[in-house]
Order: structure tokens, then sequence, then C-alpha cells
């Protein structure tokens, strides 16, 4: 019998080039140059700005051949597409000597300089953990580096929104000069979001620092502003009224027990900058500051706070206790609290009721994360509630700490309590509860 049917044709080289390029868009750099080769109309492709607005660099300090390959690639065609390029993220993996520090530099250095050259689109810039306080960081080294992106900044200063220099460990006067590159030539800075969380060098008391507060007075458009609670003073809170208030959403502040905060700041100073920035919110981020009178200097009632995390890690001091702060300091923001995280070593003290009632009264909380010695029925108890619509969490991650080696007991509640509240928690719960030996 004779087959009239005609061999079925492939679609791809039909296919509009604008679903093409979001094909090419999900591929690595080493199967999109393969792609390329295919036809002309694939290769046009792969030349498609859209596709090159975002890239990662990663500097390995030890790399594998596959590592090399991939870091070359990223180098090759972050310059090649340079133009196009919106959003650049910097990466060091383990740095650990200074030969490897000398080569970061020189490749950032002539990086930094073809794009100051080519791009004219870049809106976002990431180089995190770059921890310029460290030994293998030679002077000469370290001042070229901040050289040569103090006038990348200058020269992107028009355009750049978003830059995150977290983990920098400057010094007062470094620190001020690249922040001050952001204004350009008109001496002011429309930047909208900036990361500088342990941007300064440990034990500065940049709060007291002049320098400081003439260079964060340049910037005048500032949404989000992530950095130290040592940066904190009533100056700095003045600046950002004067200056960014209309735009101003997120303050997230991080206070280190080693980072000086014994700085005394008013609740007016807080008051009078909410007042102008209404859609103001506060994240606070606590690491191993756990003392009542420590966080009640810092923690006033006039702050707009939505988020609080205070962490000790580990660590368990006989001088401090959760207690005060649960009854007394964060019921003040009942109104406004929407996630609460507590990292504790709380083993010379049982906070369940206190916990359990800080939850009921904050009448927007929706995230709990405790990891911290408690009984498994306080997870009954708060379920219970949740039932009952006392609380409106929807997210709820607890880690009962225990002293013993053999923790089947306390499992085995855990997972009647999961059975008996299990519509509650499949319909409405991002929820996980385990039992975490602390011994």
């Amino acid at each position: 019998m004779e087959d009239n049917s005609t061999p079925e044709q492939s679609s791809w080289p039909y296919l509009p080039d604008v679903c093409l390029r979001h094909v090419f868009y999900w591929l690595d750099d080493r199967d999109r140059s393969r792609a390329a080769l295919v036809c002309k109309k694939w290769n046009c492709a792969m030349y498609s700005g859209s596709l090159w607005r975002c890239r990662t660099i990663t500097f390995y300090s030890q790399p594998s051949r596959a590592r090399t390959l991939e870091f070359q690639s990223a180098l090759w065609y972050t310059k090649k597409f340079g133009k196009y390029l919106k959003h650049l993220e910097i990466k060091l993996s383990n740095p650990y000597n200074t030969l490897f520090i000398k080569k970061f530099q020189v490749i950032m250095r002539s990086l930094l300089s073809h794009l100051g050259k080519c791009n004219s689109h870049l809106v976002s810039l990431s180089i995190k953990y770059l921890e310029l306080d460290c030994l293998i960081w030679k002077n000469v080294v370290r001042a070229q580096f901040i050289k040569n992106l103090a006038a990348f900044l200058k020269r992107m200063s028009n355009q750049l929104d978003y830059l995150n220099l977290k983990g920098a460990r400057i010094t007062l006067e470094e620190g001020c000069e690249l922040l001050n590159s952001l204004s350009g030539l008109k001496n002011r800075s429309f930047i909208s979001e900036i990361n500088i969380e342990d941007f300064f060098s440990l034990h500065l008391s940049v709060y007291s620092s002049a320098l400081f507060h003439q260079t964060m007075s340049k910037f005048h458009s500032l949404t989000i502003l992530t950095f130290n609670y040592n940066c904190i003073s009533d100056e700095l809170l003045d600046i950002l009224r004067e200056h960014s208030s209309h735009s101003l959403c997120t303050l997230n502040i991080k206070c280190h027990i080693h980072d000086p905060h014994g700085q005394v700041v008013s609740g007016r100073s807080w008051a009078s900058l909410a007042k102008r920035a209404p859609k103001l919110n506060v994240n606070f981020f606590f690491e191993r500051v756990m003392r009542h009178d420590h966080l009640a200097r810092i923690l006033l009632v006039e702050i707009p706070v939505r988020s609080i995390s205070l962490r000790s890690c580990y660590f368990s001091d006989p001088e401090w206790t959760m207690r005060p702060t649960l009854t007394s300091l964060l019921p003040a923001y009942w109104h406004g609290l929407q996630k609460l995280t507590l990292e504790l070593n709380n083993d010379h003290e049982l906070l369940d009721d206190e916990l359990l009632q800080l939850i009921l009264s904050c009448k927007r909380l929706l995230f709990l994360k405790v990891w911290a010695f408690l009984s498994v029925s306080f997870m009954e108890r708060l379920l219970q509630n949740r039932a009952e619509r006392k609380c409106i969490l929807t997210t709820i991650k607890v880690r009962i700490y225990t002293a013993q080696d053999d923790s089947t007991e306390e499992e085995r509640l855990l997972a009647d309590i999961y059975r008996k509240f299990k519509y509650l928690i499949d319909s409405e719960l991002n929820y996980f509860a385990i039992t975490y030996p602390m011994v």
C-alpha cells in the first residue's frame, strides 16, 4: 500500500524570536554558545541583550578545572556583552592567601575599567564579604582595589540603584570614600537601596563620626537601608528624616555583641522620623546582644518595628535572662510586629508561658521561629490557640532543645500533636517542629 503521508517537519525553525530568547535564557554559557552554532537565527538570538542583563562571577580560591572554565566563561561573556549588563554580582569563595587576593584585584581592575567605558545600564552591584581588614589584603593591593571601586562607583553614580557591600570590613575613612563616590559630580545621590551591614570594621563607633553624617546627608532617595546599630545616632535619624523621609520604607539594623551599641538615641528622633516617613518599617537583628538593659536602650517604643530576631548562637550567659524582654519590651510592638525569631540557649529558665502570651498579644504576628528549651506541650497550646483564631500565624518553625540524649518520647508527643492538628497545619500553616538534643 502506498504511503502518501509526508514526514513531520520540526517546528523549531518557526519558533518566534521571543520564545527562542526565553529558551536561551535558561541555558548556561556553554550551551548558549553551542546553540548559537545551529543557524543564523539562533546565532542572532545569542546576541539578544535580554540574555545578558544579569551576571554572577565567582572567584574560587582553589578551583577545580570545571570551576576554572566556569569562571573564565563568566568573565569573558561579561566583557563581551557588558553593554547590556544591568545586575552584576561578584562572589569570593573562601579567599585564603595574598596571591589570590592580588589576582582578584588585578582582574577586578580590568573588569571595572571595561564596564565603566561600555556600560550605561548597570543598576545593581553586589560584592559581599570582601573582609578588607584581613591580613591577606596587603596595604598596596587594598588601596588599589578601593581606588578602582570608588572610580567605578563614581562613573555609575547616575544610574546605579542598588549597592550591596555587606561584609567589606573597611575603615571609616575608606568606607566614606566609597559611599561618597555614589554622589558623583552632583554631590548628592539618588540611589534607592544600600546594604552596608558589617561594612565598617569591628569596634568602630561610627555613630559619633561627623564624616559619616556628612556622607549620609548626600543620599536623597533611600528606600531600603541595611546597616549596623553602631551607625545609629540622633544625627543620622535627623538626616534620614530630612533627605529620605518621602521614600524611606525599610531599615534593616544589625546589632552584634562586638559592635559598639552603648550610645544614647532618643525616642523623639525615632518618633520624628516615623512621623515624616509613614511607610517606614524597622527590622532588628541581634547577635548575642541579649541582656535586658542593653536591649531596653535600643528597643524604644517609638520605633515602628516589624521584625525582631534575637540570636544567642548557642552561647549561654547566666547574666542575662529572657523573661523581662518577653514580658516588658517586646509587647510594646503588639500593633506592628509581624515576624519574630528567637534562637536562645535558655537552659536556665523556662519561657513557655511568657512566649505564648507574647504571641497572643501581637495581633499582626505572622511568622514565628523559635529554637529554645521549651516543653512539648507548648506546641499543643500554641496550635490550639491558632485553631481558635486567637493568633494569625501562618509560619511556625520550632526546634525544641532538650538536655537528654534520647528524645524518643518527645518526638512521639510531637507526632501526636501533629496528627491532632493536621487539618489546620496542612491547610493554613507553613509548619515544622522537631526536638534537638543539646548535650
